[in-house]
């Protein structure tokens, strides 16, 4: 009977492997891995990596005390590729490649000088970047939690639990705003309700694409006002 269950669920699945094929996003041939979005050369060639050189920031903006890395994985393309990726993940619930893009970022920062001493050998915790509740229920689903996931999948760094840390300011997208009102519209937009979950331990602010840092700067110095330290900022695209 066991061998009969097999049987079925193999033809079953090749069955659905020809009709719903999984086919890379970005280039149209076949991920190999079922479930999988992009693949492998994809993920290795296709973009461009914005720290080769393994420095502190991808970015050009000074980082504030409290941060002590900024890394990006790849620099952001608009209207490419890497944008449509990240679109798919957003705004098409295509979880998976939030998945399988923290893993590929989880996997450069493990081999990262500065990262190793203080993050992989230190009581660590990942903290997505939260949404505000009105814009999680609209959406159902973070992208920031799908990127940890595959993080911790690679490093086993454990994801802070949801109810630590919120965003407590509903603020409408920063799309095409200057830096000024960036920070101005992101002032005071996160609260840490159980500090004593976070006192005294290294925390990863996990995001998908990283402009200005307005956003994840504000969340690092809410962070650090409640005793984090130190803070690092790891993203998948550098805007």
């Amino acid at each position: 009977m066991k061998e009969l269950k097999t049987f079925f669920s193999t033809i079953k699945q090749g069955i659905i492997g020809i009709v719903f094929p999984d086919i890379c996003i970005c280039c149209g041939q076949e991920a190999l891995q079922h479930g999988h979005h992009i693949c492998p050369f994809c993920l290795e060639k296709r973009f461009e990596y914005s720290n080769a050189e393994n420095t502190a920031s991808t970015s050009d903006v000074i980082l504030p005390e409290a941060v002590q890395m900024q890394y990006a994985l790849w620099n952001f393309d608009k209207g490419g590729l890497l944008q449509n990726l990240m679109h798919h993940l957003k705004y098409e619930r295509l979880t998976g490649i939030g998945h399988q893009l923290g893993k590929a970022l989880a996997r450069c920062v493990k081999s990262n000088t500065l990262v190793q001493p203080d993050v992989l050998k230190h009581e660590s915790l990942l903290i997505p970047v939260p949404l505000h509740y009105l814009k999680f229920r609209k959406r159902g689903f973070n992208q920031a939690f799908s990127i940890a996931k595959g993080i911790k999948d690679v490093l086993s760094i454990p994801i802070c639990s949801i109810d630590t840390v919120r965003r407590t300011k509903y603020t409408q997208s920063q799309t095409g705003f200057s830096l000024q009102k960036r920070i101005n519209n992101m002032s005071n937009a996160f609260s840490v309700a159980h500090p004593n979950r976070i006192k005294g331990k290294t925390l990863i602010i996990v995001d998908d694409v990283f402009t200005t840092g307005a956003t994840s700067f504000e969340l690092a110095k809410t962070l650090n006002e409640a005793g984090a330290s130190p803070i690092f900022i790891w993203t998948i695209a550098q805007a």
